[in-house]
């Protein structure tokens, strides 16, 4: 047995698997956990899961945790989510049918009709949200639209409720969202900290009637205990503290200690979070970017995301006959970039990154006779790294200074891509030496620690001591290189798009 006391427990209900992390007395992870499940995709455009494969899911993973940290030391229980995803439940709180992940597509018509509604940016301003399909309120507009035409035989959606809130709701019996989670939402007010009667009353209009209820906004390091049935069956204490927590893409900058305004988060997993920390809220002009209240108070992200890095590279590696994303990538590392077929990363159906373009789609352009694995992974991460600078360029111009890079996440681990992303950007790229690939559960169990315990936030020069498994400087003479790559990218993008434009 680790040593337990003071122990606190991370879980991060992520878009492939649950990951869950025990941290010892002295914030060092003490034991790991995960389990995955899998995503549904019954016809284009969609990504749907079951919401009981989490909850299985997250048996699994705290069985395992406390068989090696006695739970009867555990601090309390922090929890991180992927967003947007929606859960949409009965009176009794039990899901109506699959949750529909961040990954679906099938929504964009209803986002964009709520747009016209309140103003494209009016929403913005108020949401820091550029609202697309992917966010809750679209699809449930969608998902009611079905229920219309199918006469509503099924079960009246009650509530709605993001991916965390769920399973928050599962744990305690209480439903309740945080901030960062409820701007997957679509209709939360940033700076009022309430959902804006304007854009729900909008959507209730586009719905017919009137919304669901949605959940209470509280502090992410608000907790309720562990009901006694949920704890009996998990073989758990009664009564351990559960912490609301926050998004994943917040929590990953907390499990790397990024919480100094002008630093940079860069969280790769299924899709790669990058995220720059400001002071205040930052209102792009040109609706770049996303504006995220963290979960400690103080500071915001300006967020952008990219839809399919590390689910590209898994389905690059599958086609190789292989589930190893990590020595995919590796295949990149004998080869110089740009020495490679220009490989258009958009894999996800659309991008958003810095570009915002529901209509992109990845494609292969200059592949030869000559080309092998390798190759194709180098164009891969070529392509990422090209969209990863695009997205420290537009920090950069907001003014965040970018001054290092803090990386965590298997998809990004790569000695390929961690020079590449220094090269492109100019800046020091700095891979976090411990739980590269569940940080986010990571910083829910920092923030149990900040809510329950006393403690302060992780700082990077804390999180540096540590140790990283990698610190890259730029190399100035590949600038110029890097340049030209990225302008063949965007010369293939355009070029791509007026051939579909007159097809």
């Amino acid at each position: 047995m680790a040593d337990e006391r003071r122990c606190t427990v991370g879980l991060d209900l992520g878009t492939s698997g649950m990951k869950g992390v025990a941290l010892d007395g002295s914030g060092r992870v003490a034991a790991r956990a995960q389990c995955g499940y899998p995503t549904s995709r019954p016809e284009p455009g969609a990504s749907e899961q079951d919401p009981g494969d989490w909850l299985r899911a997250t048996a699994s993973v705290l069985g395992e945790l406390a068989s090696a940290c006695d739970p009867r030391g555990w601090a309390g229980i922090g929890l991180s989510g992927m967003i947007p995803t929606l859960v949409a439940a009965d009176a009794r709180g039990e899901a109506i049918g699959a949750a529909v992940t961040w990954e679906d597509a099938r929504a964009d018509s209803f986002a964009t009709s709520l747009e016209d509604a309140v103003g494209a940016r009016a929403l913005f301003e108020v949401t820091g949200q550029r609202v697309d399909g992917r966010y809750l309120v679209p699809m449930l507009l969608r998902l009611l639209e079905e229920a219309r035409g199918r006469g509503r035989t099924e079960r009246p959606v009650a509530t709605i409720r993001s991916a965390k809130d769920h399973l928050f709701a599962w744990l305690t019996g209480d439903l309740a969202t945080d901030p960062s989670t409820a701007t997957g939402f679509g209709c939360y007010d940033l700076l009022g900290e309430t959902w804006s009667a304007p854009v729900t009353e909008a959507a209730a209009a586009l719905a017919g009637g009137a919304l669901p209820e949605l959940p209470p906004i509280v502090a992410s390091t608000t907790w309720s205990p562990l009901q006694a049935s949920r704890a009996a069956a998990l073989g758990l204490p009664a009564g351990v503290p559960v912490v609301v927590g926050a998004a994943d893409s917040v929590l990953g900058a907390l499990g790397l200690g990024v919480e100094r305004a002008g630093s940079v988060a860069y969280v790769a997993g299924t899709s790669s979070v990058v995220l720059g920390l400001s002071e205040r809220a930052i209102f792009d002009e040109q609706r770049r970017c996303l504006v995220t209240p963290l979960a400690l108070p103080g500071l915001f992200g300006i967020e952008m995301d990219l839809l399919a890095t590390g689910s590209s590279l898994a389905w690059l590696a599958g086609l190789f006959g292989s589930t190893d994303v990590g020595g995919c990538a590796e295949l990149a590392s004998d080869l110089e970039p740009g020495d490679a077929p220009l490989f258009l990363p958009y894999l996800g159906g659309g991008e958003q990154g810095a570009l915002w373009d529901p209509t992109l789609r990845g494609a292969l352009l200059g592949l030869e006779l000559r080309h092998g694995r390798g190759h194709l992974a180098r164009g891969l991460l070529d392509g990422i790294v090209v969209e990863s600078r695009r997205c420290i360029a537009v920090l950069e111009e907001l003014g965040i200074a970018c001054d290092t890079i803090h990386v965590a996440g298997g998809s990004a681990s790569s000695s390929a891509f961690l020079a590449g992303l220094a090269d492109a950007t100019g800046h020091e790229v700095r891979l976090a030496g411990d739980g590269e690939v569940d940080v986010s559960a990571i910083g829910a169990a920092r923030l149990v620690a900040v809510a329950l315990l006393g403690a302060s936030a992780p700082t990077e020069g804390a999180v540096a001591r540590e140790g990283a498994r990698a610190v890259v400087e730029p190399d100035p003479g590949r600038s110029a290189a890097w340049d030209a790559l990225a302008r063949s990218y965007d010369e293939a993008r355009a070029g791509i798009r007026r051939t579909s434009e007159r097809g």
